[in-house]
């Protein structure tokens, strides 16, 4: 049996969530013990971490927490399928993984740095970065590793690419990027990943970090100059909230500054918003360069 201090380390799901689940979907369903704390069969460890992921990947609690394991479990196989179809093949994710859950961390590190080395920034991102983060989000829902450990390879991943950042940037580039991430965006390193792609692009970064006000992100594009403001989204960004962030930021940036969007939740989002560009994959990123420099040698696009 597993404390609910447990369960919240293990899931990220707050001990506030996991009461008020209790009231109004039946689960989980904890024992109390003797002196009235809660209990959890390790069962519903496996089912919780499940729900978190739908919930990264957009769906509401609702929807998933009544819903038996069984047919959570075929749901997420089908998305995890048609995931996998879409990535390169990953040929260091075994060592990788088992570094990590060695918690030989040092060792991880060089082994990644010697493929960025082989492949250049670019290949690494999209060949082995993407498919480990895709990955390691299975291996914690299945359990396998723990939150801990997720961090720790976070870590020396955006290690690594601000040293990749560092050695490839140069002033007076164009475009001038201002990126960043809306409030109630925290994830670091999608915004990390795009600035060392854009750098080995030829563009000009400039990173506000996480979670900036959408009015700070209007004076900071005025004031440095910017010629494209990228904005960074996480899995566990709703969709309809990024929607709406991005419009409503796109009405008050001045109207010579392009809007690019990137990240995994524009998979999930059918209809296109007016005056942004949505980038699903750091693949998107070239031929949007291609197009914003064409523009702006007054080329026709």
């Amino acid at each position: 049996m597993l404390s609910i201090a447990t369960i919240e380390r293990e899931t990220g799901l707050s001990k506030d969530t996991l009461r008020i689940w209790e009231r109004r979907y039946g689960f989980p369903a904890p024992v109390r013990l003797d002196n009235g704390e809660r209990a959890y069969p390790p069962d519903q460890l496996e089912k919780l971490r499940l729900i978190r992921r739908f919930m990264d990947l957009g769906h509401r609690p609702g929807k998933i927490v009544a819903a038996p394991m069984h047919e959570l479990t075929a749901r997420m196989f089908e998305i995890d399928v048609a995931s996998r179809s879409n990535l390169a093949p990953a040929g260091p994710l075994p060592a990788v993984l088992q570094l990590l859950k060695a918690h030989r961390v040092t060792e991880m590190r060089d082994h990644l740095a010697q493929d960025m080395m082989r492949l250049g920034v670019q290949r690494f991102l999209l060949e082995t970065v993407a498919p480990i983060n895709a990955e390691i989000g299975r291996a914690w829902m299945r359990g396998e590793i723990s939150i801990v450990e997720e961090h720790l390879y976070s870590e020396q991943i955006q290690h690594l690419l601000r040293q990749a950042i560092s050695s490839t940037t140069h002033a007076g580039q164009s475009p001038r990027v201002l990126l960043t991430t809306l409030s109630g965006e925290e994830h670091q390193l999608g915004l990390l990943m795009a600035h060392a792609f854009l750098s080995v692009e030829g563009a000009q970064c400039i990173s506000l970090g996480v979670q900036t006000p959408a009015s700070d992100i209007v004076g900071a594009a005025r004031s440095l100059q910017a010629d494209i403001v990228g904005l960074s989204f996480s899995e566990a960004m709703q969709p309809r909230t990024a929607c709406d962030g991005i419009a409503e930021l796109r009405r008050h940036l001045d109207r010579g500054v392009e809007l690019w969007a990137g990240g995994a939740v524009w998979q999930r989002v059918r209809k296109a918003i007016t005056g942004v560009r949505m980038l699903a994959s750091l693949a998107d990123i070239p031929p949007a360069l291609t197009d914003w420099r064409g523009r702006a040698a007054g080329q026709p696009a």
